[in-house]
Parts: structure tokens; C-alpha cells; sequence
């Protein structure tokens, strides 16, 4: 099916549903991209519902890639535990830390 037949099927995400994702995510969408974005947001929903049509029984789930054959994991090194840097000497460098933990100026406004 060809990205434009998927677009022009029906309409799964509102507008409501953008502006309500844009508010949750901390976007300010203008008025203009809440359009574009309706679409966007239904073309890939449009997608996944043609991926879930594949006939997947055939095929072995994943827990990682590494479990594939030949896959990566071999080359991945061993998990070993290793001294770290000393907390104090670490903590004297910080600008503000209470001997534990670093401090951080707050981010996010509520």
C-alpha cells in the first residue's frame, strides 16, 4: 500500500488527540503544524496496522538483538565490577552537593 492510500484512510487521532499528545509532551504546536501532524500521527498509525497484518508465527521473539545468530553479543566485553572514582574527591569538584548526591537546579515547572 503506498503512503498516500494510507493517508487517505480514516482518521484514527483528533485534533483533540494532537493538541492533548502536544500538551502531555510540552509542545506548543502553532496552529498551522496541528494539521500536518493529524496526518502524521494517522499515516504511521495507519502503518502499524498494516505491520500487524504480517503473518509473524513463524518468527522467534527477542528479548535483545544479541540473541540473534552471529548477532553482536559475542563481541560485547564481560561484565566485570571495576573501582570507580572516589566519592569525595568527585564531590569536592561539584557546585553544590550534599556528600552523596550532586544538587541540580529544577527543570521542570508544574
Amino acid at each position: 500500500m503506498s503512503f498516500e492510500t494510507r493517508t487517505k484512510m480514516s482518521a484514527k487521532v483528533t485534533v483533540e488527540d494532537v493538541e492533548r499528545v502536544a500538551e502531555l509532551a510540552h509542545l506548543e504546536l502553532a496552529p498551522d503544524e496541528v494539521g500536518p501532524m493529524l496526518r502524521d500521527l494517522n499515516a504511521i498509525l495507519d502503518y502499524v496496522a498494516e505491520l500487524n497484518e504480517l503473518d509473524t508465527s513463524n518468527v522467534v521473539p527477542l528479548a535483545q538483538m544479541g540473541e540473534l545468530e552471529g548477532g553482536a553479543i559475542a563481541a560485547l566485553r564481560a561484565d566485570l565490577v571495576r573501582p570507580s572514582l572516589d566519592r569525595s574527591a568527585v564531590m569536592s569538584q561539584a557546585p553544590e552537593t550534599d556528600q552523596a548526591f550532586f544538587k541540580v537546579p529544577k527543570v521542570i515547572e508544574r
